[in-house]
């Protein structure tokens, strides 16, 4: 038999996506995967109507079309205070997904080394394969998922020649503070390295915590390289747009590998999305209330069943302790949660470096009618899922 390419053998498909199989498998809740069941902003939506009935219908400009790439750059500045040139300093990618491979080609040359914090999101790992880069992973610490220095720097001692900090942080739902993000910039400008950033869930933060744009503090505009998705901010998960922005430099680099990757991404979609980048501050105060309540709502119910798990800070996550359960997978747990107790959730290994088998991540970007019935099969729990000795 004629061999395959030996790099896609040492990663295995998305657990996460597999986990809403599995779901659809059993009629479980779906908590794994994480889409909103909330429509997007009406605006946006009449806008679509209109462009479905006058266009454009054909390819946009390879990296983006002009109209949509100023809205995003006036969106930018407006809530980061970066100036961003919008005709060489951005890139439209088919979802955040495209973004971050585009961010680590760009970057990252096969047999180069780049640093991952552990728990990560899975796409990071497989993205550095890939490339051909060899991925150095440095664990955030329980309980409040906190890095030491010391082993971040040893990670750049060993040759990191970037970050990928993803920030509020999915699975763990951290949002690091100001002080942390400094003393990472201390150590890129030290070893004269990059911070690929992925802000997904830029606007969805909870009090007292803020969000820090990476690239705002001084000297780093120019060292990193933001990957970002429109999917969670407006609820359009399945219209897959993301962007990357960068440096002139590195996005002439970035706009070369998009462009032999996907071409380019949806050109009415990208027209159409113009008028959710344009919508006033209050609709992102909303969608911060929005999802403060969820959390509130869902992280009270875990509290009545007696499930310990890590608060987060933002994002939509939450990594639930399984440990009491006693499995040795937490994969057959997770499968036996969805067929039994008709929950869906995602191991918490598929997020660890570390052999770390005693999480399971949750989400809760559904309606309070769907996490409440979430809830309800959760309370049952321990009825229905016997400990293992």
């Amino acid at each position: 038999m004629i061999q395959l390419s030996e790099r896609t053998k040492y990663f295995t498909d998305s657990v996460i996506r597999r986990m809403t199989r599995v779901c659809n498998q059993y009629g479980a809740i779906n908590l794994s995967q994480g889409f909103p069941d909330n429509d997007p902003p009406k605006p946006l939506l009449e806008r679509l109507e209109k462009v479905a009935n006058n266009g454009p219908h054909q390819y946009a400009i390879t990296w983006g079309a002009k109209p949509t790439l100023e809205a995003l750059a006036n969106k930018i500045k407006h809530f980061s205070g970066i100036s961003v040139d919008p005709q060489t300093q951005l890139c439209m990618t088919c979802g955040g997904t495209e973004a971050m491979m585009c961010a680590v080609m760009a970057t990252i040359n096969p047999g180069e080394k780049i640093a991952i914090f552990s728990p990560f999101y899975e796409n990071y790992g497989a993205d550095a394969i890939l490339c051909g880069a060899s991925p150095i992973y440095v664990p955030l610490h329980t309980p409040d998922f906190s890095f030491d220095e010391a082993e971040l720097e040893d990670a750049f001692k060993q040759g990191a020649k970037a970050l990928i900090l993803c920030n509020p942080s999915n699975p763990s739902g951290k949002v690091f503070t100001k002080d942390e993000l400094l003393s990472i910039a201390k150590l890129v400008e030290k070893y004269d390295a990059f911070v690929i950033t992925d802000e997904v869930y830029e606007h969805i933060i909870f009090e007292p915590y803020e969000h820090v744009y990476f690239a705002s503090l001084p000297g780093m505009k120019d060292r990193t390289v933001m990957v970002n998705s429109l999917s969670k901010t407006y609820s359009i998960t399945g219209w897959r747009l993301g962007y990357v922005c960068a440096p002139d430099y590195v996005m002439d680099r970035v706009r070369k590998v998009h462009d032999f990757l996907t071409v380019g991404a949806s050109a009415p979609l990208q027209e159409a999305v113009i008028a959710g980048l344009e919508l006033p501050d209050s609709y992102y105060q909303d969608v911060k209330k929005l999802y403060t309540h969820r959390r509130d709502l869902f992280c009270a119910g875990l509290d009545r069943i007696g499930l310990n798990y890590y608060k987060p800070q933002g994002t939509y996550f939450v990594m639930v302790d399984i440990g009491e359960f006693g499995y040795e997978s937490d994969y057959e747990f997770c499968t036996d949660l969805a067929r039994d107790v008709k929950v869906g959730a995602v191991p918490g290994s598929s997020f660890f470096k570390e052999p770390v088998n005693n999480y399971m991540r949750l989400h809760f970007a559904k309606s309070d009618e769907t996490l409440n019935a979430a809830l309800d099969n959760l309370s049952k729990i321990r009825d229905i899922i016997k400990v293992r000795k």
